[in-house]
């Protein structure tokens, strides 16, 4: 991780999107752009999002203020307690892509809750194996 402060410190420079590549267990590659915009320390680096586009349904909310919260930050929802890794809970069924690396046991089960996952509504879990999370200006040549 490169860290919330640096990224925040980053994002200050212009616009950026988000994009999430996601690798699962079988070695299917999916991803989701989305345009964002991070508050700062003060905010508790809230994020906000809107999906631009991807070949994965989206699991995050948009349009909403998604605290980053961890297990020791005292977050209203219970997602960082029993979800381990740091993140941008909503609810805490939707997706962790900071939970631990935790293999698949025999016929492909995982322990949903501890692993690293990706959840749209009304939608099958996706079991990961690996992600990225990146981030690049909306305007390339403004970069030169």
């Amino acid at each position: 991780w490169l860290g919330l402060k640096k990224i925040y410190s980053i994002t200050q420079q212009g616009n950026y999107l988000l994009r999430i590549e996601l690798q699962d267990w079988r070695g299917n590659r999916r991803h989701i752009e989305y345009s964002f915009s991070l508050g700062g320390p003060s905010t508790n680096f809230t994020l906000q999002l809107a999906r631009m586009s991807g070949s994965i349904p989206n699991a995050l909310p948009e349009h909403a203020q998604l605290r980053f919260s961890t297990g020791d930050t005292g977050s209203p929802l219970p997602c960082p307690q029993s979800h381990p890794g740091g993140w941008w809970h909503s609810e805490c069924e939707e997706t962790n892509l900071n939970g631990k690396y935790v293999m698949p046991r025999s016929r492909g089960r995982l322990d949903r809750g501890k692993g690293l996952y990706w959840k749209p509504k009304k939608g099958r879990y996706y079991l990961l194996k690996s992600t990225k999370i990146m981030i690049h200006p909306t305007d390339l040549k403004s970069f030169d």
